[in-house]
């Protein structure tokens, strides 16, 4: 058994952090960790590990030429134009449901993406993404690599942005096929995680060879500390709330 401690601020990195609206991106700028999202396309970035993921999708499917990044990490600095920009093309109305807030939004994480269908005449704002063809085969495979639709349609009263069927994030792959399977948006999906407190029945999610327990620990002290058996694999990822999710691998053999 070994003892694994946790600072509080670190509630505000990883790959489940939930920014929106009401939680803004507070770890601040990647500069070190981005790297571009393949050969072909240095002026899209993502989190160096994201990019690596993508890169290996992307391979998977056969679809450099087909698929295309629009739009991955931005600065405060270009948030802030983007949306104004937006305010003054569109109006309140559209942007309010398109673009999100400067600091508020997944794009100045790392860990998000706008795609679309590579052809003439690309939306940047909204970018053409549909579910047939090379796009589809896309979200059949997303979520074996980590990535999930992050605003489907029927919930944008939960997630604050409106039907962005282009805009994908990078949670992890356990996360995100479990999402994918009980249809949760990140928001609904750390809702969920609160019901299962670490050191009791966790969240569990049978892979076949392996078993996946995902757990809520939250962080109420400057450092926050948990027991975990040594040689069991796990991870952890803050929630950008007020909490950490601890995820642990262990033998279905």
């Amino acid at each position: 058994m070994k003892t694994v401690s946790l600072s509080r601020n670190m509630v505000h990195t990883g790959h489940l952090i939930l920014v929106n609206r009401n939680h803004p991106y507070r770890e601040g700028s990647p500069y070190k960790t981005l790297a571009p999202v393949d050969a072909t396309n240095n002026n899209v970035l993502l989190e160096r590990r994201v990019a690596s993921v993508y890169d290996k999708l992307m391979d998977e499917l056969y679809a450099r030429n087909r698929i295309t990044a629009v739009s991955g990490w931005r600065s405060q600095r270009e948030q802030e134009q983007i949306y104004s920009e937006s305010l003054l093309e569109n109006g309140a109305d559209f942007t309010a449901k398109y673009v999100a807030l400067p600091g508020h939004s997944e794009h100045q994480t790392g860990l998000a993406v706008d795609l679309a269908l590579n052809q003439p005449d690309i939306d940047f704002i909204r970018p053409y993404f549909p579910y047939t063809g090379v796009c589809g085969a896309f979200r059949e495979m997303a979520g074996r690599f980590g990535f999930i639709e992050r605003y489907p349609e029927g919930k944008e009263n939960i997630t604050g942005i409106a039907y962005e069927p282009w805009h994908f994030r990078y949670v992890g792959a356990p996360h995100a096929m479990i999402m994918e399977q009980m249809g949760d948006t990140l928001e609904e999906y750390h809702a969920r995680i609160r019901q299962f407190p670490y050191g009791r029945d966790p969240l569990q999610y049978d892979f076949g060879s392996s078993k996946i327990e995902v757990s809520y620990l939250p962080a109420g002290k400057e450092i926050v500390t948990f027991d975990i058996e040594g040689d069991t694999p796990y991870s952890v990822s803050g929630n950008n709330m007020d909490g950490f999710v601890v995820t642990v691998w262990r033998s279905s053999r």
